[in-house]
């Protein structure tokens, strides 16, 4: 065993580089488009609400059951909603990524950590791998995987798991670092793990960095990289 943790996983927007890098760059996107936004969120909305009550058909597909739903909201063919969804959203946002800046040290931490013998995994609820490979971040995981290609969105714990099963480690090992608590961090702690979660600059106060801040959630908070590194080997 490598100190706290044999594996750190992370989520990718908003935990590898600040959110409002992107949201800036999304802005005419969001005027233009903001009807397919919207029955976006609405349908993921229904998605997790019906993994929660176990009613979710994961039979059906996820890319399918989400365009469905789009598609009634929209009123529009699901076969148009998913083309337009997987043209604009998931492949169009990707160039993006090109010009958006991580968080300080956040590839000197990973390369730290992978120098230690510690696995890392990403899980992200949308598409990851062009992303990753225009924050120029390739190279160093164990293991990446999309949540809507298990077939639930976080903060069900199905994909936590399947990252776990795919990193080969007990998910007890395992710290997940995230920026949401109510996505990242329960979704982690309700499949075992450990979770982080990284803090705006802003709230970055010592009150809410020690453990067990954010209403017990986090197990850790951090403002910044190397803090993350000191608590993961520490």
């Amino acid at each position: 065993m490598t100190g706290r943790f044999d594996g750190v996983a992370f989520d990718l927007d908003g935990t590898l580089y600040p959110n409002y890098r992107l949201y800036i760059r999304l802005i005419p996107f969001m005027c233009r488009e903001h009807r397919l936004l919207r029955a976006l969120g609405k349908a993921r909305n229904i998605l997790r609400a019906q993994a929660r009550a176990q009613t979710l058909a994961t039979e059906e597909g996820f890319y399918t059951l989400q365009a469905r739903l789009m598609g009634q909201i929209l009123r529009q063919d699901p076969q148009v909603v998913q083309q337009r969804v997987e043209t604009l959203i998931y492949r169009g946002w990707e160039p993006l990524f090109k010009e958006i800046a991580l968080f300080p040290q956040v590839r000197e931490t990973l390369i730290a950590l992978r120098d230690r013998g510690i696995k890392l995994g990403l899980l992200s609820d949308f598409p990851p791998v062009v992303k990753l490979e225009h924050l120029r971040l390739t190279g160093l995981w164990d293991q990446v995987l999309c949540s809507e290609e298990v077939g639930q969105l976080k903060p069900d714990r199905t994909p936590f798991l399947a990252l776990a099963r795919q990193l080969d480690l007990p998910a007890a090992r395992i710290l997940y670092v995230g920026n949401s608590v109510a996505y990242d961090i329960i979704g982690a702690k309700n499949a075992g793990m450990k979770a982080a979660l990284i803090a705006p600059p802003f709230a970055c106060l010592p009150r809410l960095r020690r453990p067990g801040a954010h209403n017990g959630r986090a197990d850790f908070v951090y403002g910044h990289y190397r803090q993350l590194y000191d608590y993961v080997v520490g």
